[in-house]
């Protein structure tokens, strides 16, 4: 599977990195391939999800185009939050 990027998800490394959460392309690719967990969303939307830390987890929100995952945006969450979906 192939990882694209929309601009706003290249963009998001930046934003987060700037307010002191530096999210890795490593780590993305590593939610995407190894989730905790995949919600299915509106539209064929997917969110993967994977631990960080022990207070945060990695939400990727994506979709699929044939044999790539094309990343809409991430985002770190705090883990009570969506602890009933880990």
């Amino acid at each position: 599977m192939a990882i694209r990027y929309t601009r706003h998800a290249e963009y998001k490394f930046e934003v987060l990195r700037r307010h002191g959460f530096p999210v890795t392309p490593d780590q993305v690719a590593d939610t995407l391939m190894h989730p905790d967990r995949v919600v299915l969303q509106s539209g064929g939307r997917l969110i993967a999800q994977k631990r960080l830390t022990e207070g945060y987890v990695l939400r990727v929100v994506y979709r699929m185009e044939g044999e790539d995952a094309v990343v809409i945006t991430f985002y770190p969450g705090r883990r009570e939050r969506y602890e009933d979906a880990v």
